[in-house]
């Protein structure tokens, strides 16, 4: 049966109509390119958009980082940043959710895309995880609105490359230097590395 799909205004995704109302996203390129992510309808979780996404990791890509990578989704929500990781080489990602809502969608998404042996979902506080997963190579971070916990939630994370998103200027973090910080529409994104790592340039969107 053919859906029907309208955009939604307030947030750039379109909405698929099958029974019940979700939005319908993508994976925007990599080996996955064109597969469809679904999202839970909650206010609770807040997809990253396509065009995000896209200005994100072509970012990453110029970095040459995403392939073979080891990623740490916090706040994971439906899995699109992990998701999208994998779909571009990465190696393994850890999804961190602990919205019982969220987890169903991840989990479906991770099965429904041929994604399991190359993921971990943990069902807890993402405030908590990021000191406890070594060798992580990018850290992503898309916390709901509102959330000011920047220091203590990477302070102590083992990761060479970080993209924390926000709805306002993230600002510097004690122990990370902030390479590039730029806004898509009404989302701020900042990519850091640690003060201690070799200092790079972040091309791209």
């Amino acid at each position: 049966m053919a859906r029907s799909a309208a955009v939604d205004a307030n947030n750039g995704l379109a909405r698929c109509n099958h029974g019940r109302s979700l939005p319908c996203m993508r994976v925007v390129a990599g080996d996955l390119r064109g597969r469809r992510i679904e999202a839970p309808i909650s206010e609770a979780t807040r997809p990253t958009t396509d065009k995000v996404r896209q200005a994100v990791f072509n970012a990453l890509g110029s970095l040459d980082i995403v392939e073979g990578a080891r990623v740490l989704d916090l706040f994971a929500g439906t899995g699109a940043m992990g998701i999208e990781a994998l779909s571009r080489g990465a190696a393994h990602c850890v999804f961190v959710e602990r919205d019982r809502d969220a987890l169903v969608i991840l989990k479906k998404n991770i099965a429904a895309l041929g994604l399991t042996d190359r993921t971990t979902v943990l069902a807890v506080d993402a405030t908590s995880v990021a000191s406890r997963q070594p060798d992580i190579d990018i850290l992503i971070a898309d916390p709901p609105y509102g959330f000011d916990q920047w220091r203590d939630l990477i302070i102590d994370a083992d990761a060479a490359f970080v993209v924390l998103e926000s709805d306002r200027a993230i600002g510097e973090i004690e122990g990370w230097e902030t390479l590039r910080a730029k806004k898509y529409g009404r989302t701020h994104v900042s990519f850091l590395q640690p003060v201690v790592a070799p200092h790079g340039t972040v091309e791209g969107e």
